[in-house]
């Protein structure tokens, strides 16, 4: 892949799914991808990935007070608005790319589907904290409940988000696939059903594509 010009733009990847479809064992696979064509990338999450952000993240996953979905919701755009501002506008703007686990597809997902709050107030948060601000790529993992309960129980203790029950968990997952279909130019959906290797070629293949033509883009710059 050709050098970028300092003017060159990031792009902005996101990795999305519910919880069990396997996106932090399959987040290096894309970040190796990525790296195979020399691409500078800046690796993030949310909630999270700014120091305030991961004391949120804390708040929202961890603590044992019964909490509005609302405060959830709005304590999730709190930490999207410092995460953009000191994280990932300022990468995109120097050329970097960012690859995000999880964006506002989440929330979508999560608060408007899981906890049934829909997508109006989400849109209109979504507007004023991003500003257009949106993942030039989707990657959404998607397994069956009972193939994500299998991993799940794996884990360590659920936080407070994971131990919801599986009404709520197919409400997640419905909003995801809704989204996607609704915007299949960003979103594609890979089945997380099967085992790690079999899933890790499917995401291979399904981004290497994407990858050359925006590096055929670039040599043009």
């Amino acid at each position: 892949m050709n050098s970028r010009t300092p003017l060159t733009r990031g792009r902005f990847i996101t990795l999305e799914g519910a919880e069990g479809v396997g996106k932090s064992t399959l987040l290096p696979v894309v970040l190796e991808t990525l790296k195979e064509f020399n691409i500078e990338v800046c690796c993030t999450r949310e909630p999270g990935g700014t120091p305030l952000g991961e004391q949120l993240r804390e708040v929202l996953l961890g603590t044992e007070e019964a909490m509005s979905s609302k405060a959830e919701l709005l304590m999730m755009f709190a930490s999207r608005a410092q995460h953009i501002e000191s994280i990932i506008e300022p990468a995109l703007a120097r050329g970097t790319w960012v690859l995000c686990d999880r964006f506002t597809d989440a929330s979508f997902a999560y608060q408007g589907g899981g906890r049934q709050m829909g997508a109006k107030k989400i849109a209109v948060l979504e507007s004023w904290v991003q500003e257009g601000l949106q993942p030039d790529l989707t990657l959404l993992l998607d397994a069956s409940r009972a193939t994500s309960i299998e991993r799940t129980q794996r884990r360590r203790e659920l936080d407070r988000i994971e131990s919801e029950g599986d009404g709520f968990f197919e409400r997640v997952r419905l909003a995801y696939l809704e989204r996607a279909k609704n915007d299949p130019q960003r979103m594609v959906v890979i089945d997380a059903n099967p085992d790690f290797e079999t899933v890790c070629e499917t995401m291979r293949k399904t981004l290497l594509p994407k990858l050359e033509q925006w590096a055929d883009q670039l040599a043009d710059v």
